[in-house]
């Protein structure tokens, strides 16, 4: 039985919308500046003032990553490596879902990428694209994000979104923040803490929503326990 555990997310924090945007879709935190992938844009903003910083040049249709010196972008059926600094997209590969892609992540020294309708997480070699090993879905993925040794994905089908904690071996979801209806997810990243940040879609938004610390956790499945006797 798949007892996960649900809670309303907890929406901290609206930027934007951004003059220009009309869709957020990938989003990465560099340790100081949140970015998005804005169509043809890359856009680097302060998640304490709002103020946008930055803008890079280049194609930017999906899910975004940093491995701590670079930028990774989905554009269509790959995946450029960014100079952030310089804005040069430096290689590319090819993108597993051909297109179909969706959250990209950076961690244990690869990339994670979502494949939005097959219902997918793969794990890829950064340097050749090959697929190393594949999590199954039983919703739609957008973002993808680690953090803690926690696989988070989140989801969008329809008008309705969440952002969930998953077994990385089995794909089994253990924990579930459930956005309010209409709200949608579209690029997910984790600042190393307490916060995710997620893409708004067409809204032009980057909404900060709490991660739940392991204390709530294990409150939740003593209610669950509680509610299950």
């Amino acid at each position: 039985m798949n007892r996960a555990r649900s809670r309303a997310a907890e929406i901290v924090r609206e930027f934007g919308p951004f003059p220009g945007v009309e869709n957020v879709a990938g989003v990465t935190y560099d340790g100081h500046h949140v970015w998005f992938a804005a169509g043809d844009s890359l856009n680097a903003f302060d998640p304490e003032t709002g103020k946008r910083l930055r803008s890079i040049d280049v194609a930017a249709h999906a899910g975004t990553a940093f491995d701590g010196r670079h930028l990774f972008q989905l554009a269509e059926d790959r995946i450029q490596k960014i100079d952030p600094k310089t804005g040069r997209v430096l290689a590319t590969i090819p993108a597993p879902g051909g297109g179909g892609d969706s959250g990209l992540a950076w961690a244990e020294g690869t990339l994670w990428v979502g494949q939005y309708r097959d219902r997918k997480i793969h794990q890829i070699d950064p340097e050749t694209g090959t697929i190393l090993r594949t999590i199954e879905s039983n919703r739609f993925v957008t973002g993808v994000t680690w953090v803690d040794g926690e696989l988070w994905h989140a989801t969008w089908e329809g008008d309705e979104s969440d952002v969930r904690r998953v077994d990385p071996r089995t794909g089994e979801v253990l924990e579930r923040l459930e956005m309010p209806t209409g709200v949608v997810v579209s690029g997910l990243e984790s600042d190393g803490g307490d916060r995710f940040f997620c893409g708004g879609g067409r809204s032009g938004k980057v909404r900060t929503v709490r991660r739940p610390s392991r204390g709530d956790a294990q409150r939740s499945a003593y209610e669950l326990a509680d509610r299950t006797r």
